[in-house]
């Protein structure tokens, strides 16, 4: 027997599984603390089983709880799906979408295309999660986020793709006087290397790289984002690999660029078999296509030298 009082604890679980934290979770569903923890107490109960335990100053799935996570998931699309079609019958339909991003892919395609939805009034909420490719895609294939834009060469298994762009990259540094100067690569004997995330594809490359050249450079400085490395190497500080997308802005006064022998690599919208259900989701992925096809038109009118 189905006891539909435990419905809320349900989706509750859920959100603390998204968020990673009970106070987050109480917060979006405008509750206290105690009381969302009170639900997955309830929960636990019920079913005789540990759900939740700690990780660090948050929260994370036991390994139960990770294993009825993809019917928890199914649960929750089925309920905003049956919430979508009554909204729909109301007259008011209005569709959440949920989209993992890295922070310069964002501001390149993600920001125009959101901006142009609202502003015609499109009945859509957006959640949008900042981070690099890799994790999307685990995001992605969890059904914690219905899209996600990606940097994969790889095959994004279980998950739809709409390949937008094939993306170069280019060595960043400040700028060294006006005389002749040293390729980027040489100058990481002695100036620091700008990296990524250790799981990001951008990090990958380099370290692929450096293996294959033999190259050491003489210290590091991890970042967390191609927007903090760009603003590292404006101020004159490091050496990075940079995707060209995120080059379009930054001034070349005081930054040099040269194109990087290594492969470049598709950027591509995935999401869940089930992710387009909405006419507006199917908009939205449509849009970002146009997006980037006309970012692929802008780095073959500027290509990297």
């Amino acid at each position: 027997m189905i006891d539909a009082s435990l419905f809320p604890a349900l989706v509750s679980l859920v959100t603390v599984a998204r968020s990673g934290s009970v106070g987050a979770a109480a917060r979006l569903h405008h509750r206290t603390s105690s009381a969302i923890s009170q639900q997955i107490r309830r929960l636990e109960i019920h079913f005789g089983v540990k759900l939740l335990e700690r990780a660090g100053r948050g929260v994370r799935l036991t390994p139960a709880g990770e294993s009825a996570l993809p019917a928890l998931l199914e649960l929750v699309d089925e309920a905003e799906s049956v919430f979508g079609r009554l909204a729909e019958v109301s007259g008011r339909p209005i569709t959440t979408l949920r989209v993992a991003v890295s922070d310069y892919l964002g501001k390149a395609l993600l920001v125009p295309v959101v901006r142009g939805l609202l502003d015609r009034n499109a009945p859509l909420r957006f959640e949008i999660v900042t981070t690099h490719s890799r994790e999307g895609a685990r995001l992605a294939a969890r059904g914690e986020v219905e899209f996600a834009v990606v940097t994969a060469a790889e095959p994004t298994r279980g998950l739809d793709e709409q390949h937008l762009f094939d993306q170069p990259f280019a060595w960043v540094g400040p700028r060294r006087g006006r005389h002749r100067r040293a390729p980027l690569v040489e100058r990481l004997r002695r100036e620091p290397l700008l990296r990524l995330a250790a799981e990001s594809q951008g990090r990958r490359l380099v370290d692929e790289y450096l293996e294959r050249e033999r190259l050491r450079p003489v210290s590091t400085i991890d970042v967390p984002s191609v927007s903090l490395m760009l603003s590292y190497v404006s101020g004159g500080l490091g050496i990075g690999l940079a995707p060209a997308v995120a080059l379009a802005e930054i001034s070349r006064q005081h930054v040099v660029v040269e194109r990087a022998r290594v492969p470049a690599l598709p950027v591509k919208l995935v999401s869940r078999p089930n992710g387009r259900r909405s006419p507006v989701a199917v908009r939205f992925a449509a849009q970002l296509g146009a997006e980037g096809r006309r970012a692929a038109l802008r780095l073959a009118r500027h290509p990297l030298r």
